[in-house]
């Protein structure tokens, strides 16, 4: 397949938890390749540290800032995204939270707390976008990010892994959903990724937790935004478009299931 694939020329792109780690370097890829990229996140600051990068080296970018729990505010980012391009071709819900406790420890308001992002801000991201895309009949490829926590259970993880696990029960329904309409759904479920946010659960283990997935892993090493954003793209483009319902993992090799 020619390198063109890979080309997001005249595609407008969503992606959440642009301000920091995963989202910033999808955002900026995306944007790289030929998108016009609409970062949303509840941190303003950062957003904006993410659109001067991205127009920076040439690319275009808006900024939403908004709480991914909040289903009317990624309403009216999706609507805006189609009045002011008229469609909507690519969604990547990044945004997530971690969370560490043992089973035994864990609070209503911590489950609660973890799935409204890691999941109801993943599903509501989804639906809104997949009903604009319906709407203009354009294909589109929506990228949902699960872990790799999904893959083997790790003590205070509950929350995490959970939610995680249901954001790839709902990648694989939602394929089968909107398949007719050319519309794909994948999941990326990474490895330990070096983050602002895996840096500080990591800080106050004293980094142990990086340096032990750092020996389990085949290439002995953590992995960094970009190794993501860069599965990210090949989901958003035609070279993937054969490709719904699956989870990909760039996780180092860590896990390695069927």
């Amino acid at each position: 397949m020619p390198l063109t694939a890979y080309d997001l020329s005249g595609r407008t792109a969503l992606v959440t938890g642009a301000a920091s780690g995963i989202g910033r370097a999808s955002a900026a890829l995306l944007a790289e390749a030929g998108a016009v990229v609409h970062c949303a996140d509840s941190d303003a600051a950062g957003l904006e540290e993410t659109r001067a990068l991205i127009t920076a080296a040439g690319g275009s970018a808006c900024t939403h800032p908004l709480d991914v729990t909040d289903r009317t505010r990624l309403r009216a980012a999706v609507d805006d995204v189609i009045s002011t391009a008229g469609r909507l071709d690519i969604v990547a819900a990044i945004a997530g939270i971690m969370h560490s406790g043992m089973v035994l420890e864990t609070e209503d308001e911590d489950m609660d707390r973890v799935l409204a992002v890691n999941f109801k801000g993943v599903l509501y991201a989804c639906q809104e976008s997949a009903r604009a895309m319906i709407r203009t009949g354009a294909p589109g490829s929506i990228i949902t990010m699960s872990s790799g926590a999904v893959d083997a259970a790790r003590p205070g993880l509950l929350c995490y892994s959970v939610a995680k696990a249901a954001v790839v029960q709902l990648t694989r329904t939602l394929a089968t959903e909107l398949g007719p309409y050319a519309i794909r759904v994948n999941a990326i479920a990474p490895g330990w990724i070096r983050t602002p946010m895996t840096e500080r659960h990591d800080a106050a283990l004293q980094h142990r937790t990086e340096e032990a997935m750092a020996r389990i892993s085949p290439l002995r090493r953590v992995g960094e935004p970009g190794d993501v954003a860069h599965t990210v793209l090949h989901l958003a483009s035609d070279a993937s478009a054969f490709t719904t319902g699956q989870v990909i993992r760039p996780n180092g090799g860590v896990a390695m299931p069927w």
